[in-house]
C-alpha cells in the first residue's frame, strides 16, 4: 500500500540511530516532515541534513518534527549524525519496507549500472497522520526553505 496525498499514512516502525523503536504514530498532533536520502556522509545527504540541523529550530517553532530515513543501518546513521551534530533521528530502513511504502525505492542508474536505491524525496505529515505534501526528486540546494515556508503557510 503506498501513501497517497490527503490520506492518512500506514503507520509504521523503525529503528533510529540508539536502536530504539520509532513510529510514526508516536508523532501524532505534531507535524512530520519525512525526509528519504540515499546515503549517510555521502555529499548531497550531508549538505541536505545540514540544511534540515540548521533549519531545526524554525520547524520546532511550527510544531514539527523532523526524521531522516534511509537504508544505512543504525551504527552509521549514529556516526553520521555524531560527526554533523545533527539535532533529530535517523531512521534505519534496511529492508526499505518504508521507502517502498512512499514509493521511493527506484531502479537507478550511473555510469552505466543499475541498481535500486533512494530516490530523494520529502513528505510532510499533518498532526493527524494525513500526508499534506510531497516532494519527489528533490534537488538539494533550496529544498529545506521550500519545506518550511510550505509549513508557515499551512499551519
Amino acid at each position: 500500500m503506498t501513501v497517497e496525498l490527503g490520506k492518512e499514512v500506514t503507520d509504521f516502525t523503525l529503528h533510529n540511530q540508539n536502536g530504539e523503536e520509532v513510529r510514526l504514530s508516536d508523532y501524532r498532533g505534531k507535524h512530520v516532515v519525512l525526509y528519504f536520502y540515499p546515503k549517510d556522509m555521502t555529499p548531497g545527504c550531508t549538505t541536505e541534513a545540514c540544511d534540515f540541523r540548521d533549519a531545526h529550530k524554525s520547524f520546532e517553532e511550527l510544531d514539527a518534527v523532523i526524521l531522516g530515513v534511509s537504508p544505512d543501518p543504525v551504527d552509521s546513521h549514529q556516526k553520521f549524525i555524531n560527526k554533523h551534530e545533527l539535532p533529530f533521528f535517523l531512521l534505519a530502513d534496511e529492508e526499505h519496507k518504508v521507502a517502498e511504502q512512499f514509493a521511493v525505492w527506484k531502479l537507478k542508474k550511473n555510469f552505466g549500472k543499475e541498481y535500486y536505491g533512494i530516490e530523494r524525496s520529502t513528505f510532510i505529515v499533518d498532526k493527524d497522520g494525513k500526508l499534506i505534501k510531497e516532494y519527489r526528486k528533490v534537488r538539494v540546494d533550496g529544498h529545506v526553505e521550500d519545506a518550511l515556508e510550505y509549513l508557515r503557510e499551512n499551519q
